[in-house]
């Protein structure tokens, strides 16, 4: 990645969020492919969720060392003001007030682990240390094409 993409890096806190949307559970070589299944289904029932604060932005959430069948996979979701009424087969999740490196990341899919690679290096030179068995976040402003993603990627920092 080149020097000036990660002069963008930034830390930020964020608030706590609450989250719904689908949980993907499956082998690990497969969430290339089972991610942007689900986000086209996220997206297809948008509608039936409450109190959607911004439709046209996705949140995927996970752990990186999961420490429990409960934070196992990756969640495809929307951010909501409150919980309600919370549709058939859907999920919700709230995230606590953390703090994160925060990378805008444009391209494939298939590149995204070389954008993480950058930003961890770029975490570890500015003095910050990873918090693995938090909640790291993916904040979607494109996600139809899978070849041509707009995502800030949340590396969460401590």
């Amino acid at each position: 990645m080149s020097e000036q993409l990660l002069q963008n890096v930034a830390v930020k806190e964020l608030d706590e969020m609450k989250l719904v949307g689908f949980r993907v559970l499956c082998p690990g070589d497969q969430f290339i492919k089972e991610i942007p299944k689900t986000s086209m289904l996220l997206n297809k029932r948008i509608n039936e969720i409450k109190h959607v604060m911004n439709p046209s932005i996705q949140v995927g959430a996970f752990v990186v060392n999961e420490c429990s069948n409960e934070k196992e996979g990756y969640w495809v979701c929307v951010q909501v003001k409150g919980y309600k009424d919370i549709p058939k087969g859907m999920v919700m999740l709230t995230v606590p007030p953390q703090k994160y490196a925060v990378l805008k990341y444009k391209g494939p899919n298939t590149n995204i682990m070389s954008a993480y690679n950058d930003l961890h290096k770029w975490v570890e030179k500015k003095g910050y240390s990873r918090s693995l068995t938090k909640w790291h976040l993916e904040i979607y402003h494109s996600w139809e094409d899978p070849k041509e993603l707009v995502v800030e990627l949340l590396d969460t920092v401590e």
